[in-house]
């Protein structure tokens, strides 16, 4: 094997034969045009390619899907078109008679450029973390109660927006709105003095659902295509003056960046993982006492301008990726491929595990700065002891820009 073959991956890379997360990418010779990917350790996997170069290993009901430009044709034809390629892809990597015919469709990572790998249809955030809501009930409301009384019965969200969903490296411009002080009489309008980071998990629905048709807890498998690691910017002083009495609006929709690499939902089997233990009995479109284990041990980090600022344990969420689903539906709205839906931030019971700012500095700041850089990164337990990885998602903050101009009265 040559000394630097792209298979031969360094002991422990979280980017194996286990993990195989797709993305959408460009090359400098062809910039214009965007091709999907498979990554692989330090590698991209040109998977548009991959049915010529090795006929027959594609199914050939799947091989146009492969030539699209973004994720969305193959996440809408199902879970076995899923399976189907994805164990094709495995083969196409491990299986040693194929080596000769993949060296030519493995592109080095650093000489690509990552784009958005699906369009977002819709995007849904919520707050299923009970230490993270606690944390900021006290915070925003130090007089009331911490949770809201309806937090244990339903996993609550809200509805952002996709058009300002962006890939991971995109910059983050610090924006305006609405701020008002407690002690101030009046709002003033000005650049966003509490900017934040939230640190979350996405994932990523491909099957849709029809109008009217609640998606239940057993058809999680058949909807999400994936998962990703997930930033939603939040602007704490515009969200505490806005969201009295409608929720987050200004202060959380100017940004939210997400991985350039959606892990398959399958490569998390083996980090499979009990929630914690429920007080308050669910109503039972929620009740998943008796399916499957419904949590995820992932392990994320958050880094402030390349130090370790956090470690939160996704496995600590109350509410899970398929009763988020199941809420998400239940009144009967549909699912569309490409819809995008978060955890809310993840944060754990130590100090070190806390998913935001505010959280950590107790409300107080510092908050971020321009020009600070945040990157999450994300790990799983995989079979055998293998680790399963996702994207990074990484954003540096840019300075307010000017408004427009006022126009005429």
């Amino acid at each position: 094997m040559p000394e630097h073959s792209p298979f031969d991956l360094p002991e422990g890379d979280p980017f194996g034969p286990h993990t195989l997360p797709y993305g959408v990418f460009s090359t400098a010779t062809e910039p214009g045009e965007r091709r999907l990917g498979v990554r692989y350790g330090r590698h991209v996997l040109d998977l548009a390619a991959l049915p010529d170069a090795l006929p027959g290993l594609v199914p050939a009901a799947h091989t146009a899907l492969l030539t699209a430009p973004t994720l969305n044709p193959l996440m809408a034809a199902g879970r076995p078109a899923w399976q189907d390629v994805r164990a094709a892809v495995r083969t196409a990597l491990t299986d040693p008679a194929h080596r000769t015919a993949v060296t030519g469709l493995l592109r080095p990572l650093d000489e690509v450029t990552l784009h958005l790998p699906f369009e977002v249809a819709d995007y849904v955030d919520f707050y299923s973390s009970e230490h993270h809501a606690t944390n900021a009930g006290r915070i925003f409301r130090p007089d009331g109660a911490a949770l809201p009384p309806n937090w244990k019965h339903l996993p609550i969200g809200y509805h952002g927006r996709a058009g300002t969903v962006v890939v991971s490296g995109t910059p983050v411009v610090r924006p305006h709105g609405q701020l008002k002080a407690p002690d101030a009489p009046a709002p003033a309008f000005g650049p966003s003095a509490r900017l934040d980071i939230e640190a979350e998990v996405g994932f990523v629905v491909g099957t849709p659902s029809a109008l009217h048709a609640p998606v239940g807890l057993a058809a999680f498998r058949d909807h999400v295509f994936g998962v990703c690691l997930v930033n939603d910017w939040s602007a704490r002083d515009i969200q505490a003056w806005e969201y009295v009495p409608l929720g987050p609006f200004l202060g959380k929709s100017f940004a939210t960046s997400v991985s350039a690499w959606i892990t398959p939902l399958d490569a998390f089997d083996a980090a499979r993982t009990a929630p914690p233990a429920r007080d308050v009995p669910p109503l039972p479109y929620l009740d998943d006492s008796a399916a499957e284990p419904g949590g995820l041990d992932l392990r994320i980090e958050v880094r402030l301008n390349g130090e370790v600022l956090s470690r939160p344990p996704f496995a600590a969420m109350y509410w899970t990726a398929a009763q988020q689903l199941a809420h998400l539906t239940v009144n009967g709205a549909s699912l569309r491929t490409g819809d995008l839906y978060a955890s809310g931030t993840v944060s754990g019971p130590e100090p070190d595990q806390l998913g935001c700012l505010l959280e950590l500095t107790r409300g107080k700041g510092p908050y971020l700065q321009d020009g600070d850089e945040v990157t999450l990164t994300a790990w799983a337990p995989g079979p055998d002891g293998a680790r399963v990885g996702l994207g990074e998602v990484t954003g540096r903050v840019l300075p307010a820009r000017g408004l427009p101009a006022a126009g005429p009265a």
